[in-house]
């Protein structure tokens, strides 16, 4: 079976692609799986830039079929921050939750026809095709609006989703499930829709 490194060390994002990929016939590892401890750089001006970055430091380092991605949240009040900054918005040290209320502290007193906002992801996917190495992207967005206050619970790695109410649904994006969000919301399925044609190949490959 081929494997494909997922380039995160995130355990929430490795089980949203697991959830996602169940039907590629794909053996899926994650850094950690590859023995790989380095952090690759986020220099990029936009999430494709970051996203193919890491997918080619990780490439390199591992010889193996790589998807990396990069995402978050782009508020339209804020100027569409915290944008690429999403992670490291407030620092190495802010935990998701002052992350997330720091959004709804910037937020307060905007008029809600003001608070539209969404999390963005994209994604690079490297791999070797007959000796030729192939390179494709994918982005992503799930719209929705800056609730005034942040859902009570904060799932570790996702603490925008605490922020992100959506108006269709009448709930917080956090309080769907989380098959539920992996398989009808997310902006990952949309990605891995879009790179199902190369998923294809690598498999077909083993």
């Amino acid at each position: 079976m081929t494997e494909l490194l997922i380039a995160t060390t995130n355990p929430a994002k490795f089980a949203e692609y697991g959830e996602l990929m169940r039907d590629f016939k794909l053996r899926l590892l994650s850094l950690r799986d590859a023995g790989i401890d380095r952090e690759a750089p986020e220099g990029g001006s936009t999430f494709i830039d970051n996203a193919r970055i890491k997918a080619a430091f990780y490439f390199v380092r591992s010889s193996l079929p790589t998807l990396a991605d990069d995402g978050g949240l782009e508020v339209d009040a804020l100027g569409g921050a915290p944008g690429v900054h999403s992670h490291r918005w407030l620092g190495d040290r802010a935990d998701d939750r002052r992350l997330a209320e720091e959004v709804v502290r910037r937020m307060a007193g905007v008029d809600p026809a003001r608070r539209s906002a969404r999390l963005r992801a994209a994604a690079a996917l490297i791999y070797t095709h007959h000796g030729v190495t192939c390179e494709r992207v994918a982005e992503a967005a799930l719209e929705g609006i800056i609730a005034e206050r942040c859902f009570p619970e904060i799932r570790q790695g996702f603490p925008y989703r605490s922020v992100l109410f959506l108006p269709e649904r009448g709930c917080f994006l956090a309080e769907v499930s989380e098959r539920d969000a992996a398989v009808n919301l997310s902006q990952r399925r949309i990605i891995v829709a879009q790179l199902a044609n190369d998923l294809r190949r690598l498999a077909a490959a083993a």
